[in-house]
């Protein structure tokens, strides 16, 4: 059964966040300076009930699921979840983003479980700006890219996160795009979004897309790339020297709303039906207490009922002023 909000988009991609833990701090997810109350293990979602949870998506249209945080390399039994969700009719395809932190020692063991590629966030080639936007001294630019390197050895695809930040890192924009076409590794550029309340989001520190295209024209030339799949919501462009391509994600500048088939899954088995959303419908509690088919059911009736598009409505005064925080349902 496949399933449409009433915009007529449909429910393919499931974003499923493990853990509201993170060993890094990054200013625009989980912010330093603030004080959070994780989850108890209670309330968290067990492998075997993310993976039932998972199967119930696929009976209704969703092919993709993407592995997220916090930051997912930190849940045990994580490689369980991998083989116990690559065995699920109708999926087929299975990410993760990572800070990539733990890569090396699970890379491996992850792919051979069931995951199809991996997404690393990093911002910084700097050390020192590594360190300031990613709150920790545990990992460095160098040990992010061997941790890159080694996930591509073992035949993971690998694509680059990098949030840009106007002042902060957008010098960096080049550079990056250099140390990732002799890689052969597709950067994703992403425009610094509101998500959440902590992140002190200043639309100045917006870089818009089109400046990003323009500064990368001016050293390499690139042409416009049709999306993958329906729902693609990174723009991507193709080297015209041959050597790969890269993306931007648009969501303050370009909103991609009106294609957006997203739903995400908190670790505390709250659905989201958007980034921004604000409150969660709660499948932990009906699969605990009523089964798989009052999931169904629930699923069913809020996805018909999903009317979300606030990047288009960014601004606006009925638009959320308090929205779900990103570590708790991984952006």
């Amino acid at each position: 059964m496949k399933l449409h909000d009433i915009f007529q988009r449909p429910l393919r991609d499931l974003r499923i966040s493990v853990t509201d833990h993170c060993n890094f701090r990054c200013g625009y997810c989980m912010p330093a300076d603030r004080t959070y109350t994780f989850l108890p293990k209670s309330q968290v979602l067990t492998l075997e009930e993310i993976a039932e949870l998972a199967g119930i998506f696929a009976a209704h249209g969703t092919r993709k699921l993407r592995i997220t945080g916090g930051e997912p390399l930190l849940r045990r039994g994580l490689v369980d979840l991998i083989a116990m969700l690559s065995s699920i009719p109708g999926i087929e395809d299975i990410a993760l983003t990572t800070n990539g932190f733990a890569l090396k020692r699970l890379a491996a063991p992850l792919k051979e479980a069931g995951l199809n590629r991996v997404t690393v966030s990093l911002d910084s080639l700097d050390p020192a700006v590594f360190a300031e936007l990613s709150g920790t001294k545990i990992a460095t630019p160098a040990s992010t890219l061997a941790a890159i390197d080694h996930a591509a050895s073992v035949g993971l695809p690998v694509k680059i996160n990098t949030v840009v930040q106007r002042g902060v890192n957008d010098n960096e924009i080049i550079s990056l795009l250099e140390t990732f076409r002799e890689r052969g590794h597709t950067l994703r550029f992403i425009e610094f979004m509101d998500v959440g309340s902590l992140n002190r989001w200043d639309r100045t520190r917006v870089v818009p897309a089109v400046e990003i295209r323009e500064r990368v024209a001016e050293v390499f030339p690139f042409e416009p790339v049709e999306p993958a799949y329906h729902g693609e919501v990174a723009g991507r462009f193709r080297f015209l020297d041959g050597k790969g391509e890269f993306g931007i994600i648009s969501s303050v500048t370009q909103p991609f709303c009106g294609s957006c088939n997203r739903a995400r899954l908190s670790a505390e088995g709250k659905l989201y039906t958007c980034l921004f959303a604000k409150d969660g419908h709660d499948l932990k509690t009906l699969l605990r207490e009523q089964g798989p088919q009052a999931v169904a059911d629930s699923l069913r009736r809020v996805w018909r009922a999903r009317d979300d598009r606030y990047s288009e409505l960014r601004g606006r005064e009925d638009q959320p002023k308090e929205k779900v925080e990103m570590f708790h349902i991984g952006g």
